[in-house]
Parts: C-alpha cells; sequence; structure tokens
C-alpha cells in the first residue's frame, strides 16, 4: 500500500516491529542523524553514507526553534540491509560527534520535490582580478637582474 501524503513520517521503532509494519505498507529505509555540525552540507552527509550503500535522498535542515545551532539529516537508502549496515557501523563522526538513529517511513508519492538527491553545485567561473597581463609576460624581471 503506498501512502497518498506528501509530508514524510519517520518512524523509529524496534527492528522486530518492522516486518510487522511491512506487511501493510511499503517502507523506505533511512537514517535520522542528530547533532549533526551546522556547516556540513547534504553533499558531504551523502557522500559520507555511500560507503554503505546507494543513498536515494539526503536532506540536511537547521531547526529554527531550537536554541543552539545543530542540524539534523535524513538519509534514505535503497534496501533495508544497506540502512542496517550504515546504523550499525556506528558511532559517526560527521564534522563532530552525532547521534544516528534508524528510522522507517511509508513510500510517498515517487516524484516528491524533497525525496531528490542534492544536485552538484557547479562553481561559478571566477572573475578577473586584472592582473593578467602581469602573470603572461615576466620578461621585466629578467631586464632588473641583470643591471
Amino acid at each position: 500500500m503506498e501512502v497518498k501524503s506528501k509530508k514524510r513520517v519517520c518512524i523509529s521503532l524496534p527492528k522486530k516491529y518492522m516486518a510487522a509494519l511491512a506487511k501493510d505498507y511499503e517502507l523506505d529505509h533511512g537514517l535520522i542523524i542528530r547533532e549533526l555540525n551546522p556547516y556540513v552540507n547534504a553533499g558531504y552527509v551523502q557522500a559520507y553514507f555511500e560507503e554503505w550503500g546507494v543513498v536515494t535522498a539526503c536532506q540536511v535542515k537547521k531547526s529554527p526553534t531550537s536554541g543552539d545551532s545543530k542540524t539534523v539529516a535524513y538519509v534514505r537508502f535503497s534496501s533495508e540491509d544497506e540502512a542496517d549496515r550504515a546504523e550499525w557501523a556506528g558511532p559517526h563522526y560527521i564534522g563532530g560527534d552525532v547521534e544516528v538513529k534508524r528510522v522507517v517511513s511509508p513510500k510517498t508519492e515517487k516524484n516528491s520535490a524533497e525525496d531528490r538527491s542534492p544536485d552538484i553545485a557547479v562553481p561559478r567561473p571566477r572573475r578577473s582580478m586584472g592582473l593578467g597581463y602581469i602573470l603572461e609576460d615576466a620578461q621585466w624581471l629578467d631586464n632588473e637582474s641583470e643591471e
């Protein structure tokens, strides 16, 4: 059974109950990472967890209500086994000590914008500083040393 809601619900429960939930729903398997350094981005988190399997989605969000500057991330894997291996490989250190919880969520509509993996940003070309003419021809340095 597929859920029609566009909001993703993450459920943390013991492994023995996940099988019972899987009988009624198609499940996505993932991890919630708490206490994440606010300077760590989604691309870094995704690259970190690709060691244990195929990451199908990765989101990093800052909590606007909490007083501290920590961030929360959600990482979804393509299979239950991959999510289990990533959890069992802990303790994890991603820019600092983090807390990792194994979660499941009923599958939502396929093309939801929140589920897409982050695109790798192409860096903008740098503007010239106007010093190219100095670096092109350094013959004037040779002339001064001869005098």
